[in-house]
Formats: structure tokens, C-alpha cells, sequence
């Protein structure tokens, strides 16, 4: 029976990722910040691990603790929403530290047993701003576009040595914490000219329209790990399938 570690399992895609692949009979070790177990189904194959993904002790020690492992997904993310000029630069290194170095730390904390092995794959979910860019998110984009390059140079690396690195790109997602999260961090000192623009963005992120379910990543995941033959980048969701046919 495989086993696959996940990061960012308290919300949004990460608890659906655990909840998909427990439907499907692998081994989880589902990783947050705090833990907690009473937010997935009970099981015999089911681990919750403490882990910060911007902390090196904390990455080394849920590494250790989980064991041998058939696949990583880097789900673990903060986001911002601000203009650039309203943004300290305390929190676009917190933003990048978890959404990118977070990232490359995982998968460098799991390369020496998949290399030994000579098998694994690492699947990374970034977004599809990073194919289409939209205002008020430079930094955000930046940290996603950051682990996109990573991961497809990381691949040529790593395929000799039987190891695959995907991409999944949701879309814009009600099923997540991200608007409260960006909201979080709309807190720097911002222009006035930017307001009516701040205002337009946010109405567009409530709106309608076509949206990436939790439930959809969690697909596009599977399909990733499990399918040597998927593509290296996957959209996940009806509007990120549309921004990819588009391009």
C-alpha cells in the first residue's frame, strides 16, 4: 500500500487531497500547522503530523516522522491582495518563504529516499495567475510562478533517477481560505488611487462565474501521482481548465 505526504491539510484542497486519497486506499500523512485528526475520517492509514513548512526543524522532524513515502504534494500556501506599494517587505518574505522556499525545502527534505529508491513523484499546486495575471497580486503570483519554474527544471534533474515532479494550477476557488488569509495581510499603509481598484478586485474574487471546486484539485492531484503519462501542468477546475485552453 503507497503512502503519500500532504501539506496545508487543516483547509480547502489539502483536506480534500487527504479525504481523496484515504477514499482510495493509500497511506496519508496529512501535515498542518496544528494538528488536528477530528477534521478527517477516522482510519487505521490515516497519520496527522505537525508541520510548518517555512520552519527547517519543523520540515526535518515531520520528514523523519513520516516515514517512508511514495509521494509528496506541496499544497501548504499563503496569499496577499494588496498593491504592491501597500505591502511590507516583511510580509512578501513570509509569502514567499511558505509558498516557495516552503516548497523547495519538502521536496529537498524527501529527494535523498525517492533517489535511493529510484521512484517518487512530487506534485506541487500553484495557480492559474501564474498563466493569466491579474492586479493586486504581484507578489502571490510571483511566490506560484517561483515553484512553476522550479518544478520543471527540477524535473529534468530528477527524471533519470525515476522520479516525477508535476504541477496542479487551480483556479479562483470559494472552497478555500485564501480571500480570508489575503485579508489577513491587507494591513500595510496603501495610496488612495489604488482603492478603486482594491474595491473592483475584490468584487470580482466574490463574484459568479465559473470556479475550481475543493474537489477538483483533489482529482487533478490523483491524476498526477498516479499517472506517469499526465502532462506537467494540470488545471484543476472549470475556469483553470478555460484560462489553459485559451493560452
Amino acid at each position: 500500500m503507497k503512502t503519500v505526504l500532504i501539506t496545508g491539510c487543516s483547509s480547502g484542497f489539502g483536506l480534500e487531497i487527504a479525504r481523496h486519497f484515504l477514499a482510495n486506499d493509500w497511506n496519508v500523512v496529512a501535515t498542518m500547522r496544528t494538528p488536528r485528526a477530528d477534521i478527517l475520517p477516522a482510519s487505521d492509514r490515516l497519520r496527522v503530523l505537525a508541520l510548518d513548512v517555512a520552519d527547517a526543524d519543523s520540515v526535518q522532524a515531520a520528514i523523519a516522522a513520516a516515514g517512508p513515502i511514495d509521494a509528496l504534494v506541496n499544497n501548504a500556501g499563503i496569499g496577499v491582495l494588496y498593491p504592491l506599494e501597500g505591502i511590507p517587505m516583511a510580509t512578501a518574505r513570509a509569502v514567499f518563504e511558505t509558498n516557495a522556499l516552503g516548497t523547495i525545502a519538502m521536496t529537498q527534505a524527501v529527494l535523498p529516499a525517492f533517489r535511493a529508491r529510484r521512484a517518487g513523484v512530487i506534485v506541487n499546486v500553484t495557480s492559474t495567475v501564474t498563466l493569466v495575471s491579474l492586479p493586486l497580486l504581484s507578489v502571490y503570483t510571483a511566490s506560484k510562478a517561483a515553484v512553476n519554474a522550479f518544478t520543471e527544471s527540477l524535473a529534468l534533474e530528477v527524471a533519470p533517477l525515476g522520479i516525477r515532479t508535476r504541477l496542479v494550477l487551480p483556479g479562483r476557488s470559494p472552497s478555500t481560505k485564501f480571500g480570508e488569509n489575503a485579508r489577513d495581510r491587507m494591513q500595510g499603509d496603501m495610496p488612495a488611487e489604488y482603492q478603486p481598484l482594491l474595491d473592483e478586485v475584490v468584487a470580482a474574487v466574490r463574484g459568479g462565474g465559473p470556479v475550481t471546486l475543493a474537489e477538483d484539485v483533489a482529482q487533478a492531484v490523483w491524476r498526477a501521482v498516479t499517472d506517469p503519462a499526465s502532462p506537467m501542468r494540470i488545471p484543476a477546475g472549470e475556469d483553470a481548465e478555460a484560462v489553459a485552453a485559451a493560452l
